[in-house]
């Protein structure tokens, strides 16, 4: 079982980055600890910013020291960095098209018992409405290192989404197949194409063991870019099988599963089912007791897939 989550792994790039490129800086809001960021603030206080509690004031510094030549990466809990500090992403980032990566911790449900004060459930669709603005739901620790290497290459804004807990691997050290903006293809079918995001990745792959063992064969695609969307490996997916069935850690609106949804319409029509959270306030528990109380694991998605092809 793996233990260590998605935010440690984008630590430990920026700590081993950092040992050459003296431009890149991290600014967290209060946020270091849940941030897993509080190892780089002791190995190199200063390229740190700590702004505390005052996200609004984390994301126009980070636009300020990109302005100056510098790889600003901002942490803060997503459920606050995409809501409170909105303008400033949109404005401070986007707009003046800044080198900032803004890093959304503890993503959609992570908070858990916190409730929806702290949850963020509408991200994608709020950054991803924003010109200019990338949106990434990496699936685990060793594709969240590929993501961060890629992106601290590149001086565009970017918002990654990260959970809270360790999420089990899907890939490996060694067999990490990556590339900027297009999907990985993890299993391919042609009974259903399933697409899914960040933790929805590996229930996703789970169901489609499942369905195998009933003689459904399913594609599954890795959409850890939400924005810019991976047209061409939706359509090759959903014009080679029967349904499209998406899953997110999101409101049903405005997500990877509407997303999805235009682009399957428009260019090879088949039915789509969208697994996401609802429309309303979710459940208190973890995100597993979440997911498993919504039907968003992999005996809910195989599920969905086979009453989407009666």
């Amino acid at each position: 079982m793996n233990k260590i989550p998605n935010r440690k792994a984008i630590c430990d790039v920026l700590l081993k980055e950092a040992e050459t490129d003296k431009d890149i800086v991290v600014l967290c809001s209060d946020s270091r600890g849940s941030a897993s960021l509080a190892p780089f603030a002791d190995a190199y206080p200063e390229q740190f910013v700590e702004m505390g509690i005052a996200e609004q004031d984390l994301v126009s510094v980070s636009a300020g020291l990109a302005h100056c030549g510098k790889k600003a990466f901002a942490a803060s809990p997503a459920c606050f960095l995409s809501t409170r500090s909105y303008e400033q992403c949109k404005i401070d980032v986007a707009y003046s098209n800044t080198n900032v990566k803004l890093i959304g911790i503890s993503g959609g449900i992570s908070y858990g018992a916190l409730g929806m004060s702290h949850h963020s459930a509408q991200d994608i669709a709020a950054m991803s409405a924003i010109p200019n603005m990338r949106v990434y739901l990496p699936s685990d620790r060793f594709q969240t290192a590929k993501l961060v290497e890629a992106l601290l290459k590149d001086e565009k804004p970017a918002y990654i989404r990260v959970g809270r807990n360790p999420v089990e691997d899907i890939y490996t050290e060694d067999n990490c197949p990556f590339e900027m903006d297009k999907a990985t293809v993890l299993t391919e079918g042609t009974d259903a194409a399933i697409i899914a995001c960040g933790e929805m990745v590996r229930p996703a792959l789970e169901a489609a063991k499942l369905l195998e063992k009933d003689g459904i064969h399913a594609t599954v695609l890795d959409m850890y870019c939400v924005k810019p969307l991976d047209k061409e490996a939706i359509v090759k997916a959903a014009s080679n099988a029967k349904v499209v069935v998406t899953a997110e850690e999101h409101a049903p609106f405005g997500g990877l599963g509407s997303m999805v949804s235009q682009v399957v319409g428009a260019e090879c029509p088949r039915k789509v089912l969208n697994i996401a959270l609802p429309d309303a306030p979710v459940v208190s528990g973890t995100s597993q007791e979440v997911f498993d109380y919504y039907g968003m694991n992999a005996e809910g998605i195989a599920k969905a897939v086979k009453d989407a092809l009666k």
